[in-house]
């Protein structure tokens, strides 16, 4: 029962109990209880016109609680004749006017907000009370390869992820803390954790800046500077060297026959020694020299063919088999042919050593090659080998210049590679794929 329904009881109770005891002068004084019911007539009537009045502020509250509840702030109280109850509208009304501006005013700031975290250029992850992404901004879902992430938390994203090391990573990050990471296809993000407080708790983000470019900028700009300075101290030694081993062989003929033959193999092996140690300047200055890509249409499956049958003989006699079965005609691709042909002979020469160098005797060697097209309707160039070589490689350490794992390697190669392929715009990735075996993909167009 309402709380005007129990005043209105008492009113009826109280004027019905004191009508009882106004008959009991029906017969002794008919004209004082006549007297009486009027006035209890008119007790009610001021009662009921009085509890009307009473309940009126409590009919606008009920009536301000609906609108709350609704969400319902543009609506307005039409105001009253009566000045108390006036008031009290007018303030229900200033009150629905600072509601709905501060509806407007957050409804502004979230699309700002929705409309910066689509424009930044950083990847930006907010996650729940309970770790779990409540939102993800494109970046973070093109750099994550994530189309959906909301409501999954890190651990569960890096089943379906391609980079589950570089997730994982993120995973481990602690609050406050910024770090720099390296995927598998030779890109560096500096992400880091922060917090925020929200409704008294806090909750926790992400931010990852891809500082890729940045990184191989500063990188280029060193190793740029250290190899010119050391080509033009190598190639002034080495061309005076070889002048003064060419004028020494002038010499050979005044000595005796034992000893000019000692002499003369002597000499030529500090010129092979001298021609080796130029070749080695020149194929860090070919890194350094690379000139800007003349891009023409290329068959990229007829370019394949060619190396492929390039390193076919090579393969046979160190028993490895190279396969190249799963090949397509995609379109013509925009390449340097001559750059783009030197990098992914790179790429299979590098394959065809790691597989020679870590062959085991029970399990097959093999160079696996295909060019296809993925879900997305995209173009991947593949190189598969069973050397496993990144088996004990840090992801952070690939592409990086001058890191090698072979003996007597200068680690120029994936640099090289991955300054071609920079160039032309193409993504690459260079990992250990499902089945074991080391696979570098290179996405070219649709």
């Amino acid at each position: 029962m309402s709380l005007q329904s129990r005043l209105q009881l008492y009113l009826a109770l109280i004027h019905i109990t004191l009508l009882g005891l106004v008959l009991s002068f029906l017969r002794q004084q008919p004209w004082l209880m006549l007297g009486i019911e009027v006035l209890l007539l008119t007790s009610w009537s001021l009662g009921v016109y009085l509890l009307r009045k009473a309940m009126l502020p409590l009919g606008f509250a009920r009536q301000f609680h609906e609108l709350l509840e609704e969400a319902n702030y543009s609506v307005r109280m039409k105001p009253h004749r009566n000045r108390e109850l006036n008031s009290l509208i007018s303030l229900f009304n200033q009150l629905l006017e600072v509601m709905h501006e501060e509806r407007l005013r957050l409804g502004e700031q979230r699309g700002f907000l929705d409309r910066l975290l689509e424009a930044t250029p950083s990847a930006v992850i907010v996650f729940d009370y309970d770790g779990n992404i409540s939102l993800m901004n494109p970046v973070a879902k093109r750099m994550l390869s994530v189309v959906n992430g909301e409501g999954q938390n890190l651990s569960s994203l890096m089943q379906t992820a391609s980079s589950p090391d570089f997730i994982a990573a993120l995973q481990n990050l602690s609050c406050g803390e910024s770090a720099v990471f390296a995927d598998s296809a030779g890109r560096r993000f500096r992400p880091q954790r922060g917090q925020f407080i929200d409704r008294g708790f806090a909750r926790e983000f992400l931010l990852i800046d891809e500082i890729t470019d940045e990184l191989v900028s500063s990188e280029k700009a060193t190793y740029e500077k250290l190899v010119r300075v050391l080509a033009h101290e190598v190639n002034n030694t080495v061309a005076a060297t070889g002048s003064v081993l060419e004028s020494l062989l002038f010499y050979r003929d005044q000595l005796r026959a034992d000893d000019s033959e000692d002499f003369s193999t002597a000499i030529i092996a500090v010129q092979k020694r001298n021609v080796n140690l130029g070749e080695f300047i020149e194929r860090f200055t070919r890194v350094v020299k690379m000139p800007e890509p003349d891009l023409r249409p290329v068959d990229v499956a007829a370019l394949m063919d060619d190396i492929v049958y390039l390193y076919k003989q090579t393969c046979a006699e160190q028993g490895i088999t190279i396969d190249w079965t799963q090949r397509a005609s995609p379109p013509p691709q925009m390449l340097d042919r001559h750059l783009f042909e030197q990098a992914m002979m790179n790429v299979v020469k590098n394959a065809i050593e790691a597989v020679r160098d870590r062959r085991n005797v029970d399990s097959p060697a093999f160079v696996h090659l295909s060019l296809t097209q993925n879900e997305h309707q995209q173009w991947q160039l593949a190189v598969i080998d069973s050397g496993n070589g990144l088996a004990h490689i840090a992801q952070e350490n690939l592409f990086t210049p001058f890191f090698t794992t072979k003996k007597g390697g200068q680690g120029v190669g994936l640099l090289f590679v991955r300054e071609v392929l920079h160039r032309h715009g193409l993504a690459h990735r260079l990992a250990t794929n499902a089945d074991g075996n080391t696979q570098f993909t290179v996405s070219l167009s649709a």
